[in-house]
């Protein structure tokens, strides 16, 4: 377990250490928060574009467009994704 001691305490955990795996907390809880905001988005656009008024159930229409809207918003997240990747 990680001690937030100061680096000459003897405990053998370095301040950069602990700057280290603070750091990795801290990016893999911002990738959470980036996906939690992506899902959001996508359940907002989806919804609106599909779902006229809702009801109790949704209709065989309203399934199919809230299926096929995720797929080509999921598809065109990753185009994009892809195409930063090569231009870094």
């Amino acid at each position: 377990m990680a001690s937030f001691n100061s680096p000459g305490s003897g405990d053998g955990e370095s301040k950069f250490g602990i700057d280290t795996e603070l750091r990795s907390f801290v990016e893999q809880e911002n990738q959470k928060a980036a996906i939690q905001s992506a899902i959001a988005k996508l359940t907002e656009l989806c919804w609106d574009k599909c779902v006229g008024k809702p009801g109790t159930r949704l209709s065989g229409y309203e399934e199919d467009c809230l299926g096929n809207c995720a797929a080509r918003y999921l598809d065109a997240s990753v185009f994009v994704m892809q195409r930063m990747m090569k231009k870094a």
